[in-house]
């Protein structure tokens, strides 16, 4: 019985004729996956969408007629495709985020040694990570912050660590915009290019009542204070006293990931024990899911998204069969379980 695996099939949207041929080409070499049609504007690419109807659509952000953004926006809530976008390193990759993508790939700039071809391989495995995700999860939370700025919380010297990956950049928002000002320190690992990482915590820092900025070594955890990791760094939590700093560093890739949220869900196991709460959130893959297990181990509350509400359901998935998710929850319902995790 002929078993053979149906191959991804691929729109590629750019409108430099060059590096939509070159790029279609390298994505077609991929055994797993075919480019059934291209597209050089959204006006083509919604007429070969209906023809071709392809699992995953890469989407360049910055094209004639019609951006790329403004093409999500109009495409997502009637034709809710994974949508790969290729962009200028810029913060307009977070609101093509906003619009319903699903991840994004920065074009390559030979002057930084970001070539062609690790884009190209960058790219695939996104399409590929795409290809499984439920685009129908990106339904938007209300963007009208809810906290409770009087909440009184007991455990002030709590530390609260998050991971993510895939689907991360808004389900972290979701999470946090509902913190309040007082909210105890809290450290994330999102996974994450160099850049982007200061540009997402600034984009953060504007629609939450916490401060949120990019952690660098020496930084305090503190309570009203969000400490992102670095793109192209691992951050691990010290304990100073009674007080905790974290420290900021190159190494080897972890799981495939530099940040990696093992690495800090490790340190924050060893180092603050039971007064943690690690919450693991959507993603690819199983980062975080033994870190995730020591923290409990170690006496921490533990929280993993739910199947219902992942973009991707891997690294909570993973977490959960180990038996490292104390509670299981959906999206929307996380900040609230937190917050009765604390009283």
């Amino acid at each position: 019985m002929n078993s053979v695996k149906r191959k991804i099939r691929v729109l590629v949207v750019d409108d430099s004729l060059v590096f939509r041929e070159t790029l279609a080409r390298r994505i077609a070499e991929d055994p797993s996956l075919e480019v059934v049609a291209t597209a050089s504007d959204p006006y083509m690419a919604r007429d070969k969408l209906l023809e071709f109807e392809p699992d995953v659509m890469t989407l360049d952000v910055e094209m004639p007629r019609m951006s790329g953004i403004e093409f999500l926006k109009k495409l997502i809530p009637q034709y809710p495709i994974p949508v790969v976008v290729v962009s200028a390193v810029s913060e307009s990759v977070f609101d093509a985020l906003d619009a319903g993508a699903i991840d994004f790939a920065t074009k390559p700039d030979n002057k930084s040694g970001h070539g062609m071809e690790s884009f190209c391989t960058e790219l695939i495995i996104k399409i590929k990570i795409a290809s499984t995700a439920k685009v129908s999860n990106l339904k938007k939370s209300s963007g009208t912050r809810t906290t409770s700025t009087g909440t009184k919380l007991a455990k002030s010297n709590c530390i609260i660590a998050i991971g993510a990956s895939t689907g991360g950049t808004e389900a972290i928002e979701a999470v946090i915009r509902d913190f309040p000002a007082n909210m105890p320190g809290t450290v994330i690992v999102q996974h994450m290019p160099p850049v982007f990482t200061a540009m997402y915590a600034a984009r953060l820092n504007r629609s939450c009542a916490m401060e949120v900025r990019e952690a660098k070594t020496g930084d305090w955890v503190q309570a009203g204070k969000v400490l992102l990791a670095p793109g192209d760094y691992h951050m691990r939590l010290k304990r100073i006293g009674s007080d905790y700093q974290v420290e900021c560093f190159r190494g080897e890739k972890v799981n495939g990931h530099c940040p990696s949220v093992d690495v800090l869900f490790e340190s924050v196991a060893r180092e603050a024990s039971s007064h943690a709460i690690g919450v693991i959130l959507t993603g690819m893959g199983h980062d975080g899911a033994k870190g995730l297990l020591a923290m409990r181990k170690n006496g921490a509350r533990t929280i993993g998204q739910d199947e219902a509400s992942c973009i991707v359901y891997g690294m909570p998935k993973v977490a959960f069969n180990l038996g490292a998710v104390e509670k299981q929850a959906g999206l929307q319902n996380i900040p609230h379980m937190i917050h009765s995790l604390l009283m």
